[in-house]
């Protein structure tokens, strides 16, 4: 089965965990680039926080699915 998996600040993203989410809380940009080498290919879909989007713009991603928080 398809996992989701959440990126960014950890106030921001650890209550996705009550929903069954892989919790990646990232606060610094070299955290934000370890948690997304770390996933696995069972992840399917990547939410991120904006300032995580920012840290991995430019990251290479026809996979997993990646969306954005809104600020």
């Amino acid at each position: 089965m398809a996992k989701i998996a959440i990126i960014g600040e950890g106030v921001k993203v650890t209550g996705f965990g009550l929903a069954g989410a892989i919790v990646l809380p990232a606060e610094e940009p070299d955290a934000v680039r370890a948690a997304w080498r770390s996933l696995g290919t069972d992840v399917a879909i990547v939410i991120l926080t904006s300032r995580a989007a920012r840290v991995l713009d430019g990251e290479p991603s026809s996979w997993p699915l990646t969306v954005v928080m809104p600020p």
